[in-house]
């Protein structure tokens, strides 16, 4: 198992109360109101037509309201495509800087830490996301993604099964909870 910093604790119970304790923020260019219409529909596990759901809530939460904002987010995702984390966390870090209530913003740069392998300020910029949008359903497995790498597998159990109420469509979330309830079930025998 990874030794991690022991404050990991506290972020983890940070982030999970997140997700159900914190009031849904979202960027300033986005329709909550359609989100949240979205959200309902995406949560129905029979919904057939769930990834143009999924898609259009993805482009709600990618607006921020300002066309030089949304640019930084573009070059950010281009540069992450490319490979390039060092230019996707420096034009992700400005972002941040100039729009720290963008959720997206936070993601999509905890996005390429973790690509970066940089799991610590990967998970800060999670915490960041879900404080302003607790139903950011890829901030959260990738909460899980990384809880579990680390051996957090109970935690990683609890977010997957964040995800499954918001989004119950996705493969790997549902690998995920069938993987980790057989060895936390395990564990308790």
């Amino acid at each position: 198992m990874v030794r991690i910093a022991p404050s990991l604790n506290r972020i983890v119970t940070a982030f999970l109360a997140a997700l159900w304790l914190a009031p849904a923020a979202f960027a300033q260019g986005a329709d909550s109101a359609e989100v949240e219409r979205l959200l309902g529909e995406l949560a129905q596990p029979e919904q057939q037509g769930w990834q143009q759901i999924e898609a259009s809530i993805m482009r709600e939460w990618s607006k921020s309201g300002s066309p030089a904002m949304d640019l930084l987010l573009q070059r950010g995702q281009q540069a992450m495509e490319e490979g390039d984390m060092e230019a996707a966390i420096e034009h992700l870090s400005a972002l941040t800087d100039h729009a720290p209530d963008f959720a997206e913003g936070w993601n999509a740069r905890a996005t390429a830490f973790f690509h970066a392998g940089e799991y610590g300020l990967s998970l800060a910029d999670i915490e960041r996301t879900l404080a302003l949008n607790p139903d950011h359903f890829g901030a959260i497995t990738g909460l899980g993604i990384i809880l579990e790498e680390l051996g957090y597998e109970t935690e990683a159990l609890e977010a997957y099964r964040a995800v499954e109420a918001i989004h119950p469509h996705l493969e790997s979330v549902r690998q995920g909870i069938e993987r980790l309830e057989s060895k936390v079930e395990g564990e308790r025998l």
